[in-house]
């Protein structure tokens, strides 16, 4: 799990309660970031992208940080709330990828990303809102692993594989169901971690 307390930013950054709205997602984080709310911390502003390739249609979040890179971004999965997504990306500025083309466009694209910016990193998050002193910032936002359906597993390889992401275990099949199992056994603590970042 991690958390981050939200900075004092302008409104074209989400806030952890609008995050929060959106439940599962594939959060793609720069490697080497810290962790996966790193990208978050450091965004300016956001962009809603629809996009069409080969697999179909996708949506993202993308975020941009002070030099204008994408730093992190949120993919729409079937198991993510679809009402909040609507909303959300609703009030964003809107883009529009339309990728023509199979693998062969998909190879292209993930090695300009490589080239660009580096690799990325997947992970299936849940979002959570945390109220706090209203000195520390009042709302921090807070990340748990999510659990995937079959659909939803599919999907995040798919768009793993989009960005030149090797599927790891943790977008693998039996990995998901483990964790699934896991939770239902045994619900994350959040005691258990110290992975509070506080922004200045």
């Amino acid at each position: 799990m991690a958390s981050i307390l939200s900075a004092p930013v302008a409104s074209v950054v989400p806030t952890p309660s609008q995050l929060a709205s959106l439940g599962t997602v594939l959060c793609l984080h720069r490697s080497g970031a810290a962790r996966e709310l790193g990208g978050w911390s450091s965004a300016l502003r956001a962009e809603s992208h629809a996009g069409l390739d080969g697999d179909g249609m996708h949506e993202s979040l993308w975020f941009f940080d002070a030099d204008d890179a994408c730093c992190w971004q949120l993919h729409l999965l079937p198991d993510s709330d679809f009402l909040g997504w609507e909303c959300l990306s609703g009030q964003l500025p809107r883009c529009s990828d339309v990728a023509p083309g199979g693998i062969g466009e998909r190879l292209w694209r993930s090695l300009a990303q490589r080239v660009r910016g580096g690799a990325w990193e997947a992970s299936v998050l849940r979002f959570q809102s945390v109220g706090v002193a209203a000195c520390e910032g009042g709302e921090m936002l807070v990340a748990s692993l999510g659990t995937l359906s079959p659909l939803g597993i599919d999907s995040a390889r798919r768009i793993a594989r989009g960005h030149g992401i090797v599927p790891s275990s943790s977008l693998d099949d039996c990995c998901c169901r483990r964790a699934a199992a896991a939770a239902r056994a045994a619900p994350i603590d959040p005691a258990a971690y110290d992975t509070r970042i506080r922004l200045s």
